[in-house]
C-alpha cells in the first residue's frame, strides 16, 4: 500500500531522515514513535508530498508521490500537527472549501450514485461530531473542536490512507480519549498512520509501532 524506499532528507548539513525503509499494509493503525526532532513530521511531509526528499522514493499504491502527485494524493487524507484552518471561516464554509480543493462532486452536480463513492461534507461532520458547530467561526472553537475540524477535512473524499501528525497534542484528557475513539473508528475503513512522542499514546491505539 505504501512503500518508503531509502528515504533521505537533509537540511543543509543536518540529516533529518537517514536512509529510511518501511512498508505499510492495508487495514492497520501504525504509530511513528520518537522524541521531538526525530524526523517524524519530516517523513510524514515527504509521504504526503509537502516536502521533497533528498534521496529515495515514496510509493502510494504504486504511484510515486513526486512523479504522480495528483494520483498519489487522492489516496491520502492528512492532518498536520497544526491543522491548516482559516479562522475567519465557519466550519461549514471551510469544509466546502476543502471539498472543492479535493474536487469532491456535489450531489447537485452528479447523480447520488456517482457521488456516493465519496465521503461527503455531512458524513465527515457527523463522523467527527462537529455538525452542531458547523455555523460557528473556527476562531471561536476550542482546540479540541479545531482538531476535529482538521480531522474532518482529512477524511473528506474517503481516502484509503489517513496520516495524522501528533493528533492529540495540546488536548485535555477528555479530548484525547475522544480523538483516540475517532481514530479507532476511522481504522475500520482506512489505514491510519499517526505520530507521537508519547509511548502511552501509540501503545493505546496502534497495531504496529
Amino acid at each position: 500500500m505504501i512503500e518508503v524506499k531509502n528515504l533521505v532528507k537533509k537540511y543543509g548539513n543536518h540529516l533529518a531522515v537517514d536512509h529510511l525503509n518501511f512498508t505499510i499494509e492495508e487495514g492497520h493503525i501504525y504509530g511513528f514513535l520518537g522524541p521531538n526532532g526525530a524526523g517524524k513530521s519530516t517523513t510524514m511531509n515527504i509521504m504526503t508530498g509537502y516536502l521533497g526528499a533528498t534521496e529515495g522514493e515514496v510509493l502510494i499504491n504504486g504511484h510515486d508521490i513526486l512523479k504522480e502527485p495528483e494520483e498519489a494524493k487522492k489516496q491520502i487524507g492528512y492532518l498536520p500537527e497544526l491543522p491548516p484552518l482559516y479562522m475567519d471561516m465557519t466550519v461549514r464554509e471551510y469544509m466546502e472549501f476543502a471539498a472543492e480543493l479535493k474536487k469532491i462532486p456535489k450531489i447537485g452536480e452528479k447523480s447520488y450514485e456517482q457521488a456516493a463513492g465519496f465521503l461527503r461534507i455531512e458524513d465527515g461532520e457527523k463522523l467527527v461530531k462537529i455538525k452542531d458547530v458547523e455555523k460557528r467561526l473556527i476562531k471561536n472553537l476550542s482546540k479540541g473542536y479545531r482538531q476535529r475540524v482538521g480531522l474532518a477535512q482529512a477524511v473528506l473524499g474517503f481516502p484509503e490512507i489517513i496520516i495524522l501528525d501528533e493528533p492529540s497534542v495540546g488536548l485535555d484528557p477528555k479530548q484525547i480519549i475522544e480523538i483516540r475513539e475517532l481514530i479507532r473508528k476511522l481504522a475500520k475503513k482506512h489505514t491510519v498512520i499517526l505520530s507521537s512522542h508519547i509511548l502511552a499514546e501509540v501503545r493505546e491505539v496502534c497495531d504496529y509501532i
